[in-house]
């Protein structure tokens, strides 16, 4: 399956996500990527909208290679392969890194989205797709904490190795795409899939508040 860019996965994932009515229920999406996606879902199912914070920890000779995540809230997860091998040092100083721009980009976001309440509601988590996972999970364990009824993940493609992972810590992964021989990247299932930059999610999110 490829996808032609971010609005055509997210009004195709919006279309197969089944919802209970009887619920309270929120969409949250991960920045950057995944709020084109979660602002298709909420709307196309009237839903409250905002965003939760996580970020991969990268390695810190090869940045692009995921070590571990950190949420906005909560303690990081590492690959625990990589875990023995990480100045301890350095490590510290990458979360506090991390959190700050997390905060810097929260109060951005502000200005056009109220804090919405996870406890006890039903939660979608949304992204433009997973490839390992570590990020996701970060973000599962934050809504965990914060006292999420239920926990659903939503996105257009996730490796079927991480799915199986997935689905033993949440209620529901919902997906179109779970291919067993992953591509590598999420981007090789999109035909545009450029880097989302915040001056697109200023525009997406004063759009949203205005409709």
């Amino acid at each position: 399956m490829i996808f032609l860019d971010r609005e055509d996965a997210g009004t195709q994932l919006a279309e197969i996500i089944a919802l209970d009515e009887s619920r309270k229920q929120l969409v949250l999406a991960l920045p950057r990527g995944g709020i084109p996606l979660g602002l298709i879902i909420a709307q196309y199912h009237q839903l409250p909208f905002d965003v939760i914070m996580s970020k991969k920890i990268g390695h810190p000779f090869h940045s692009e290679y995921a070590i571990g995540a950190v949420p906005e809230n909560g303690e990081p997860i590492l690959n625990e392969r990589e875990r023995s091998h990480l100045d301890s040092d350095w490590l510290t100083k990458e979360v506090s890194r991390l959190r700050k721009a997390m905060d810097k980009r929260r109060q951005m976001y502000s200005k056009w989205l109220d804090n919405q309440s996870i406890q006890g509601k039903s939660v979608i988590i949304v992204d433009d797709g997973i490839a390992t996972g570590l990020t996701m999970k970060a973000a599962i364990q934050a809504v965990k904490e914060q006292q999420a009824k239920e926990i659903s993940i939503a996105v257009p493609v996730i490796p079927e190795d991480t799915y199986r992972e997935l689905v033993k810590i949440v209620d529901d992964v919902m997906a179109i795409d779970v291919p067993k021989h992953f591509l590598g990247a999420v981007g090789a299932y999109y035909r545009f899939f450029p880097q989302v930059e915040d001056d697109e999610i200023e525009r997406l999110l004063i759009d949203y508040t205005q409709t």
